[in-house]
């Protein structure tokens, strides 16, 4: 009773705050439908204006995510801005059938004891120390990142997990291991989906708006080979940031060593369900990698481990429980995609190109080498605003696609730049999944990111600088 008594004012501020900022992005969407210029087609100035309505409410987080995508649908329909064919036309996209096979995919997972096999088996080896243990689970969301897509997933499959380490460890809220062990939960989650191209919803978007724009996208094997070194290289620094950050204090270790120990002894051998669901998850992975021999796209084998993990006598889990998934991100991927055919429908994608195209911006743009330096700092800083990865994704990608044609770069290494870098939000809660996932635990307060966050951001810059002026320029990636 006292909880709710404590807890009553704080979601009446809650609650007053986004009541706020709605009424006050309302008004600036109000305000672009009018102040637009004249000459500006009415299809145009009413897709210009919800974009921009929807960023500032998916910034803002006034309304649940999944309800302002449908907001923005019904906005698009409302004001004719298109057609009802291209307003829905983003649900037909592959990229949200592949995030819905990959939440069915995490469903599937978590109904075996695998994930628990392989946690007790790293805690096991290394759960002696401190920095055991969060190399270890820190280590555990980079594995995940093959056989589990979307970051929103793993974080949430992996914050109870660390949360039940903290409890047996005896840290408490405020201490340096709990920071240590949420704030390295977040980052990890942040960075596992880097070179994995179905680890990340921005990824995905990303394959997508290429096609749509340039006819041109990246297989699931290019993903990774350009990207491999910035996440090995991320996967050593990152953490030694945060643990430098956070020196742990002393807890019983050995204790939590011992009950990992006498867990994984007392899981035995590998159960039937588990054979079962490495060998779809490994066929799965091999079918990602040789996109380039067979070409079907990463949602063909998605889906086809779905229907395995459930076929009868075949699989391991029963239908009914594979499809109770979180259909607030099919819907955000689904009427983010949606908002981008608006653009290039309603003639506004030829506008935001007029703002881009000055020659002053132009030269800036004219050194290949500045031109990453400038997408990588852009990015994060966009990103600082426009919070939603799927949202930032969407909205900066066609302006940097035109951008990169108009200084006759490849927009594809522009684009796959930016999209990379959008990955890798530190500093603010709302920047990305796993942040909010840890945040929303109650163990951590924003001010504990923003050091670690700082120091990331940075050498998140200089680590991609670096490979893209030597991996890229051996692979003929980049000139």
């Amino acid at each position: 009773m006292l909880f709710k008594s404590w807890n009553y004012p704080f979601n009446r501020l809650k609650l007053s705050g986004n009541m706020v900022t709605f009424v006050l992005s309302t008004l600036i969407f109000i305000g672009l439908l009018i102040l637009l210029p004249a000459d500006v087609s009415w299809s145009a100035k009413a897709t210009i204006s919800i974009m921009v309505y929807g960023i500032l409410l998916w910034a803002f987080e006034s309304l649940p995510l999944g309800m302002t995508s449908v907001y923005m649908i019904v906005l698009l329909l409302f004001l004719h801005a298109v057609s009802i064919d291209v307003v829905l036309s983003g649900f037909g996209s592959p990229a949200v059938f592949l995030i819905v096979a990959g939440m069915m995919i995490a469903k599937g997972v978590n109904e075996t004891p695998l994930m628990n096999r392989i946690t007790y088996t790293l805690l096991a080896k290394w759960g002696s120390t401190a920095k055991g243990i969060f190399i270890g689970l820190f280590l555990l969301m980079q594995i995940q990142a093959f056989f589990i897509p979307a970051t929103a997933v793993r974080s949430s499959l992996m914050v109870p997990v660390v949360l039940s380490v903290l409890k047996s460890a005896g840290a408490r809220k405020g201490s340096n291991f709990s920071k240590l062990m949420l704030v390295g939960t977040a980052y990890a989650g942040n960075i596992s989906g880097t070179a994995v191209l179905t680890a990340a919803i921005g990824n995905i978007l990303t394959i997508e708006i290429l096609q749509l724009y340039v006819g041109r996208s990246l297989s699931y094997l290019d993903w990774f080979l350009y990207a491999f070194p910035i996440w090995v290289l991320l996967i050593v620094v990152i953490p030694y940031i945060v643990w430098k950050c956070f020196p742990p204090e002393n807890f019983p270790f050995h204790l939590l060593h011992k009950q990992m120990e006498k867990k994984k002894e007392s899981m035995g051998a590998l159960s039937k369900s588990e054979l079962k669901c490495i060998l779809i998850l490994s066929l799965t992975v091999f079918l990602w990698i040789t996109q380039s021999i067979h070409g079907y796209h990463p949602t063909v084998p998605a889906l086809m481990a779905v229907v395995l993990m459930a076929m009868p006598r075949i699989g391991f889990v029963t239908w009914t429980k594979l499809v109770n998934v979180n259909f607030d991100l099919v819907l955000l991927v689904g009427a983010t995609l949606s908002l981008g055919f608006a653009l290039i429908e309603s003639g506004a994608i030829d506008l935001l190109e007029v703002l881009v195209t000055s020659e002053n911006i132009l030269n800036i743009f004219a050194n290949p080498w500045f031109a990453i330096l400038i997408v990588i700092l852009l990015s994060q800083i966009y990103h600082l605003g426009v919070t939603n990865v799927s949202t930032a994704v969407v909205t900066l990608l066609p302006v940097l696609i035109s951008l990169s044609l108009q200084a006759e770069l490849d927009p594809v290494v522009i684009s796959f730049t930016s999209a990379i870098t959008i990955l890798f939000g530190y500093v603010l809660v709302v920047e990305t999944m796993p942040m909010v996932v840890v945040h929303g635990t109650g163990m951590i307060n924003q001010r504990d990111f923003y050091l670690p966050g700082l120091l990331a951001t940075t050498a998140s810059t200089i680590i991609t600088l670096i490979v893209a002026f030597t991996w890229w320029r051996w692979l003929g990636f980049w000139p």
